[in-house]
């Protein structure tokens, strides 16, 4: 019994409970903060469009990211076509545009005054009411933009299933006179629906999560009024009954995922029974081609291209200094979370290898929850008990020592910090866990035939052999932090601003223009783990 309650095995206690509490938090103002005039206004007058819109914007982008990842993962995978190389891990890059900053570029690409509806008026010489043009900040858009940043999620494990589990079963198919599209459908499809239904449910996670796209294009969802609740209404209760609604969204998402997986499972058919891709020839493959070329463009080339035009013509007029305080401002906030991310996934997975119970893995899966979380709601969870604690701190302080020291935890970064290891923790100890899982258990057993305890086991025998994992952890959280927002927007000092704040400032502003730098910055740190990943796809090749 002793070993369970280790230090390492304390530790570990101590971090999830940490990673749980801000959920803790808003769960308890939902059932003991009572109801307020706030939310009673709430309940009668937008808490239905919430809901509606949210539930619009699930099962449009569901059906989406659902359809372009199933059909680009299948091409990709099953077929050879003209660009297929390229394709099968150029359609990840849409990935590195957050869909914020796709809102901004699309917006300004195709307003009044923009160079689509400019050119149509100068081509067919129209005037203002002449021609009717579809309005992009809808929500019919927002939907659209999120299909096009998210589909690679479906891409990735859908492909994956294919690849693993569609060669030997296929060969079946045909011996029984099965035609490609029935053993698509009957199939294939079938065997890849657990990670189907796992990268919908990621995708919808993110929709459900994001603030700035919606904000933005004026779509009351549960995110968007989290923020009015606290900011514009100053009620944090109110904020927290949203928030807690919007975590049972998310938590229904989990358990549907889970049960659309049900007891199923799925083996790996070997490399050597899968069949050599099918060669499409004339419109077939043009169609192939262009069926992924279009989510492609649309997703990355199109707004990669149009923001480095903006940013290199006009950009943010204060770039200069300015630009360089929000540069060190993200990556010190990136660069700090990241680090003691992988330090606290690190001790997290070691202590499960190590103790090896039920308790271990309740907490590590008590930490993985925070990633499905939205920000908004992490934010207002933190922020919460938080405060209390650093009121409690000023007045120890100040009866101590006579002055006031002001607010030590949310008048920095510390509280942005906690909140941002709430939400991305779990992404750092997925990739430690499973490199750590790799390696044989006899090593740990020389290491103590040698006298090695615990810590220097970990710090001399797995670290090292880590060191590749370690760095891919911290690449992932880097990059999630340089991009998330709603948090940030909640939590961050005053006068203190990052790349994706100032992008979202200027945006809300209508100065998309000068939006276009802080967004590029933030689309070109994106790129990095994509790049690795892109390696990753190119060894799968067959």
């Amino acid at each position: 019994m002793s070993r369970y309650l280790s230090p390492l095995v304390l530790s570990a206690i101590l971090i999830a409970l940490l990673a749980g509490l801000p959920v803790a938090s808003v769960g308890f103002n939902l059932f003991l903060g009572g109801t307020s005039d706030t939310w009673n206004h709430l309940a009668s007058t937008v808490l239905p469009e919430y809901l509606w819109n949210s539930l619009a914007l699930c099962t449009g982008v569901g059906v989406g990211v659902a359809i372009i990842g199933v059909t680009t993962a299948w091409l990709t995978t099953m077929h050879d076509f003209p660009g297929r190389r390229v394709f099968e891990w150029a359609l990840v890059l849409p990935l590195a545009v957050p869909a914020y900053v796709m809102a901004y570029v699309y917006t300004d690409f195709l307003q009044f005054v923009g160079p689509v509806q400019t050119a149509l008026r100068d081509f067919f010489e129209w005037r203002r009411g002449d021609y009717w043009f579809p309005d992009i900040r809808t929500l019919s858009g927002a939907m659209l933009m999120f299909v096009f940043v998210l589909y690679p999620y479906v891409y990735l494990l859908a492909r994956t299933a294919f690849l693993e589990r569609a060669g030997g079963v296929l060969e079946a198919a045909r011996t029984l006179g099965i035609g490609p599209w029935r053993a698509f459908f009957t199939v294939s499809l079938p065997l890849a629906r657990p990670a189907i239904a796992a990268g919908v449910a990621l995708a919808l996670m993110e929709t459900l999560a994001d603030y700035g796209t919606v904000a933005y294009f004026a779509v009351n969802t549960f995110t968007t009024g989290i923020y009015r609740a606290w900011f514009s209404l100053g009620d944090r209760v109110a904020s927290a009954q949203l928030a807690a609604i919007l975590l049972g969204f998310v938590l229904l998402l989990v358990a549907v995922e889970r049960i659309t997986r049900g007891r199923a499972r799925y083996h790996n058919t070997s490399n050597r029974h899968r069949p050599p891709p099918g060669r499409l020839r004339g419109g077939a493959a043009l169609l192939a081609t262009l069926a992924c070329l279009t989510p492609l463009a649309l997703g990355f080339l199109l707004p990669a291209g149009l923001l480095l035009r903006m940013a290199l013509g006009d950009g943010d007029a204060q770039f200069g200094a300015r630009f360089l305080t929000l540069a060190r401002n993200s990556l010190t906030l990136a660069g700090l979370t990241a680090l003691i991310a992988v330090t606290l996934a690190v001790l997290l997975a070691y202590s499960a290898r190590l103790s090896k119970t039920l308790l271990a893995q309740a907490l590590n899966r008590l930490v993985g929850l925070g990633y499905a979380v939205p920000g908004t709601v992490i934010a207002v969870g933190v922020l919460i008990p938080v405060t209390r604690l650093d009121n409690w701190l000023a007045g120890q302080w100040e009866s101590a020592f006579g002055s006031n020291p002001g607010l030590l935890l949310t008048g920095g970064i510390a509280a942005l910090i906690y909140a941002y290891l709430v939400r991305f923790l779990a992404v750092a100890l997925q990739t430690v866990d499973a490199s750590l899982s790799k390696i044989t258990p006899s090593m740990d057993d020389a290491a103590r035939c040698l006298g090695l305890g615990q810590g220097t086991s970990l710090r001399r025998v797995h670290v090292p052999i880590l060191r590749g994992s370690l760095f891919t952890a911290g690449l992932l959280v880097f990059v999630d932090v340089m991009k998330e927002l709603p948090a940030t927007l909640v939590m961050r000092p005053f006068n203190f601003d990052t790349l994706a704040t100032q992008a979202y400032t200027l945006a809300a502003d209508e100065r998309l223009t000068e939006a276009s730098t802080a967004s590029l910055a933030i689309v070109a740190v994106g790129l990095l783990p994509l790049i690795a990943l892109s390696r990753q796809i190119t060894r799968t090749r067959k």
